[in-house]
């Protein structure tokens, strides 16, 4: 029989067409890019591409999604890698665009007017973005060169802020506004965080060889976390509060250390009980799924117990011990904004100041770091864990 050619045909569509074609139907429907507002309080006037540039910025943008149209339709490395360097450069641009856009529309004098963010300069950072995760993942790039470009497009957004010409964006206002407060709620909120994940790595490495041990264990201890997990948030929040604050009365000493039915410790508590599952299965399924031949070989040269564990079994179970690390902290960091409702600080009490005010731009201002944040750390723990893998395959190639 002769070779069958699998490929797609060369005009087949792609996702990135499809999220292109996105991209050019919000153009279209002229969403408002910004809102140029008097003050906090009254609502802006929005502004969408026609007015800010009129026919010309139009039809630029319209000929560029032409351009990343038609590169698309080719799947070929070229073209890919032509769509993600147009694509990065989008990006890129964005905040220099705000930049102009301010300086255009906001006269010196105007100190209390700001410029705020409309549903179509949001559609259009989301579809860039899906864009260029799609270009990422299809040209399966090197990690190096991931992280160049992220670091690219991180170093355009901070210059532009160093330039101060987004000083007058609704967002920098609320920050400029509550500088002192947002560092401290950011520091609490990653120093919670820390917190929650190393004692929920503790506990479930503990669990995890105590279940290794005793097999019957297993059945009740997943069963103990299962439900812990399925109690929703505030839920749990409050089934603490009343014996947190009886302990707290009951023993000063457990008061002076800020243990109560309200603040940290209901936070933490919660926080751990919700991420011991998924560290913990992760802990026990990679020390399990050892290979019995590699410790047994290794049991065979002579190495006591703890050797094999430690240099052994430990290190081929760690790339699947940092994916649950990884869920745990991405988790963490979201569930810890909504620890804000009990007085546990964080970034979430400008989420709920903002709710509560009707800013959405001070939600943002608690909202955009948690995101960032979980972003940053679920690629940081995604690329150690390829990169020990990688290692490893590259040690068994040479064993």
């Amino acid at each position: 029989m002769g070779n069958v050619n699998t490929a797609p045909p060369a005009t087949a569509p792609n996702p990135v067409l499809l999220v292109l074609m996105v991209l050019a139907a919000t153009v279209a429907l002229g969403l408002p890019l910004v809102s140029v507002q008097p003050n906090r309080i009254m609502p802006g006037e929005g502004l969408t591409l026609w007015s800010l540039g009129g026919p010309l910025a139009l039809a630029a943008v319209l000929l560029l999604l032409a351009a990343l149209a038609w590169l698309a339709w080719r799947p070929t490395r070229r073209a890919l890698t032509l769509s993600l360097v147009l694509v990065g450069l989008c990006l890129a641009l964005l905040p220099w665009a705000l930049v102009a856009v301010a300086a255009e529309q906001l006269e010196p004098g105007m100190t209390s007017a700001r410029i705020g963010l409309g549903a179509g300069w949001w559609a259009l950072l989301f579809v860039l973005l899906l864009a260029l995760l799609e270009l990422l993942n299809r040209l399966a790039l090197a990690p190096l060169l991931r992280w160049g470009l992220t670091l690219a497009l991180a170093l355009s957004l901070f210059a532009a802020l160093m330039s101060g010409g987004l000083d007058s964006l609704a967002l920098m206002r609320e920050y400029h506004g509550r500088s002192a407060a947002f560092h401290a709620a950011l520091r609490y909120h990653l120093l919670l965080v820390a917190a929650v994940v190393g004692v929920s790595l503790l506990l479930a490495a503990t669990l995890a060889l105590a279940m290794r041990r005793w097999s019957g264990l297993r059945r009740g201890t997943f069963s103990v976390l299962s439900v812990l997990q399925t109690i929703p948030s505030l839920a749990l929040f409050g089934l603490l509060l009343a014996p947190l604050a009886y302990l707290a009365a009951r023993f000063t000493w457990l008061g002076d250390l800020g243990i109560r039915g309200i603040g940290w410790a209901p936070a933490f508590i919660a926080l751990v009980a919700y991420s011991l599952l998924p560290m913990t299965r992760n802990a026990y399924v990679a020390l399990d799924e050892v290979a019995s031949e590699v410790t047994d070989a290794a049991r065979g040269m002579g190495m006591s117990p703890g050797q094999v564990f430690w240099q052994v079994r430990l290190p081929l179970a760690l790339p699947v011990m940092l994916e649950g690390i990884r869920i745990t902290a991405v988790q963490a960091i979201g569930l810890a904004a909504v620890a804000a409702l009990i007085g546990a600080g964080g970034l979430g009490t400008f989420i709920f100041q903002g709710l509560g005010q009707a800013a959405m731009d001070l939600v943002l201002l608690g909202a955009l770091p948690i995101i960032l944040i979980a972003l940053l750390v679920d690629g940081l723990f995604s690329a150690l864990a390829e990169q020990l893998r990688r290692a490893q395959g590259r040690g068994d190639a040479h064993g």
